[in-house]
């Protein structure tokens, strides 16, 4: 099944943006307009399609930079839904009080009232939408049952008109999340060989099945792949130090790149730049390290000669 068919957009490359610098992170401080704009620019000559994963201040501005400098990129945005349960699960703790997720259900709401009302207010620029992403899967410390999954869909779908979708770890799809296939407009999913402590030689491969398992369970609904992608550091912790480096993220860059336009596959790469507030404090974990530019919108090799669009 095509995308672009199912969409309604033309075939392209696209990339999940977040544009949070050196002292900056959700909640606290946001990119400012000129600053998303010079990211923009740099996103538009690789990328057609950008993905946002939050209802928030940043997005807005995403959305402002794009319609006020007429730029040529498409947006997929999401709601970040926090947890409605507690996971004793989650290796990073993911355990909750009452009054705690009481709160996360009111702010789950809010978003996705603020994803319908973003929606409507861009329709030539938003043309798809997602009610959550990574809420689902076993190790998650936002879990969400899949219930309640299943009625942001309902509610965002009753007043929008884009497709609509929720983006996870290609697992769940495989049994957990079968209640809302028939629900979402089209599945979304994520691959990271890498955390699998796959190797470069292996990883495009594993990329491949993974997508396979889902597409071939569910053939008759289009699969997107939401995030797949190489980091370039790690200090050992879930990823061997060995198995990521510039070059690998170039090879797996370049192969993913060339399959899914081959194969007309919709593939969100993770991510355009560097994101040093997250994880912990060590500088070499690797949550911080999957941009394809660095933190100073440096390109990194894979980058490098620029491969336009």
């Amino acid at each position: 099944m095509k995308y672009n068919e199912v969409l309604s957009i033309p075939l392209g490359l696209a990339v999940c943006y977040s544009g949070y610098r050196e002292g900056q992170k959700p909640g606290d401080s946001y990119p400012s307009y000129e600053q998303v704009k010079e990211d923009l620019l740099i996103v538009q000559k690789q990328w057609k399609y950008i993905r946002l994963y939050s209802c928030d201040q940043h997005s807005n501005t995403v959305l402002e930079v794009i319609q006020n400098e007429k730029l040529n990129l498409r947006v997929m945005l999401g709601a970040f839904i926090e947890a409605e349960v507690s996971n004793p699960n989650c290796p990073w703790g993911g355990s909750y009080n009452n009054l705690q997720l009481a709160q996360n259900i009111e702010n789950n709401l809010f978003q996705m009232n603020k994803l319908i009302e973003l929606a409507n207010e861009y329709p030539n620029i938003i043309f798809s939408l997602s009610v959550g992403n990574e809420a689902c899967v076993d190790w998650t410390d936002h879990l969400v049952p899949v219930e309640s999954v299943i009625k942001y869909v309902e509610m965002v779908k009753s007043s929008t008109s884009q497709p609509v979708t929720f983006c996870e770890n290609y697992v769940p799809w495989l049994d957990k999340l079968e209640p809302l296939v028939d629900i979402i407009d089209f599945i979304s999913i994520h691959t990271y060989p890498v955390w699998e402590y796959k190797t470069i030689d292996q990883g495009m491969q594993y990329t491949i099945q993974n997508y396979n398992a889902v597409a071939n369970k569910y053939p008759n609904k289009l699969v997107v792949i939401t995030e797949a992608g190489w980091a370039t550091r790690s200090n050992g912790l879930g990823i061997p130090t060995e198995n990521v480096n510039p070059e690998t993220q170039k090879i797996y860059y370049r192969a993913l790149n060339n399959w899914s336009k081959s194969d007309s596959i919709l593939t969100f790469v993770f991510e355009a730049f560097d994101e040093p507030w997250k994880g912990s404090e060590d500088p070499n974990e690797p949550e911080k390290h999957w941009g394809l530019f660095t933190v100073d919108r440096k390109p990194k090799l894979a980058m490098m000669p620029v491969s336009y669009k």
